[in-house]
């Protein structure tokens, strides 16, 4: 799935620590729709805007929508 960078499919979701845009229409809309869910604090990376120092962690799932993490930038991931 590829919405080119308008936030559609939702394969993107992340969770993002540090200095960012705020969420989009968009990406509030999508992330509230399954399998995500509005409470995980994960983010659309195509829809984030970085202003600063971040650090991105990708969860499991086609989504990302678990919670087994599948990359952090620190190399930490679950078996």
């Amino acid at each position: 799935i590829n919405c080119l960078g308008i936030g559609t499919c939702g394969t993107c979701a992340v969770a993002v620590e540090g200095e960012v845009s705020e969420p989009t229409w968009q990406e509030n809309v999508r992330l509230s729709v399954f399998p995500h869910q509005s409470d995980n604090n994960r983010r659309l990376a195509c829809q984030v805007q970085v202003l600063g120092d971040i650090k991105v962690t990708k969860y499991e799932g086609f989504w990302g929508e678990t919670q087994g993490v599948k990359w952090t930038p620190d190399g930490e991931a679950s078996a």
